[in-house]
C-alpha cells in the first residue's frame, strides 16, 4: 500500500495548529501508518518537494517570502488545506492591517524598547506585505478549516477523510475562534 505524502507548514501564527494535531496524540498512530510526512516543523527536509497529497497549512501570509512559499506549496500540492482562523482569515496576523507598517515598526521596536531603539534593518529579513492575508488571497485553497485552533478531533476528522478520498463535511465540526 503507498502511503499519502503529507506535508504540513507554519506560516505567519503562532503554531496553535500544530499543536491541536499533535494533540490527537494515540490517534496519529493509525494515520501515520497511512502517511509519510514529507515536510514540515517535525522532520528534516529543508526544501518543499514534489508530489504531495495533502498540505496541511496554517497561519496568515505576512511577508513576500510566504507568497512565495504558498506559490510553490500551491503548484505542488494536490490538496491545500487552509488550516485555522489565521489561514483562514488572517484573524491575528490581520490586526496589524489597519495600522501603517512604520507606526508598527515604531512601536514594537522604539517607544517599547529599553535598548537598541531601532526597527530591525537587515536585508535578509523578510519583507513584511502591507497587509497579513488569508490563504486563499495568494493561492487556491481546497478545503478551509477554521477555529483558533481547530480541535484535534476536527483536525484528525480532516486527515481521515481526506486519506479516504472524501471532502471532510464541517459544518457540524468546528467554528471560528
Amino acid at each position: 500500500m503507498t502511503k499519502a505524502r503529507l506535508a504540513t507548514m507554519w506560516l505567519d501564527g503562532c503554531s496553535g495548529c500544530h499543536m491541536s494535531l499533535l494533540d490527537l496524540d494515540e490517534a496519529l498512530i493509525p494515520i501515520s501508518q497511512r502517511v509519510q510526512i514529507v515536510y514540515g516543523p517535525l522532520v528534516d527536509p529543508r526544501e518543499y518537494p514534489e508530489g504531495v497529497d495533502v498540505a496541511l497549512v496554517e497561519g496568515a501570509v505576512g511577508t513576500e517570502e510566504d507568497i512565495e512559499k504558498m506559490r510553490m506549496v500551491r503548484e505542488r500540492t494536490r490538496i491545500l488545506v487552509a488550516l485555522g482562523d489565521c489561514a483562514v482569515t488572517s484573524n491575528v496576523a490581520g490586526m496589524r492591517n489597519p495600522f501603517k507598517l512604520k507606526d508598527i515598526f515604531n512601536r514594537a521596536y522604539v517607544e517599547n524598547a529599553d535598548v537598541n531603539k531601532n526597527p530591525p534593518s537587515d536585508p535578509a529579513l523578510p519583507v513584511l506585505l502591507r497587509h497579513a492575508v488569508p490563504l486563499h488571497d495568494v493561492v487556491k485553497v481546497d478545503l478551509h478549516v477554521p477555529g483558533c485552533p481547530p480541535s484535534a478531533e476536527t483536525i484528525g476528522f480532516v486527515v481521515t477523510e481526506l486519506l479516504e478520498g472524501r471532502i471532510p463535511d464541517l459544518r457540524t465540526r468546528t467554528r471560528f475562534g
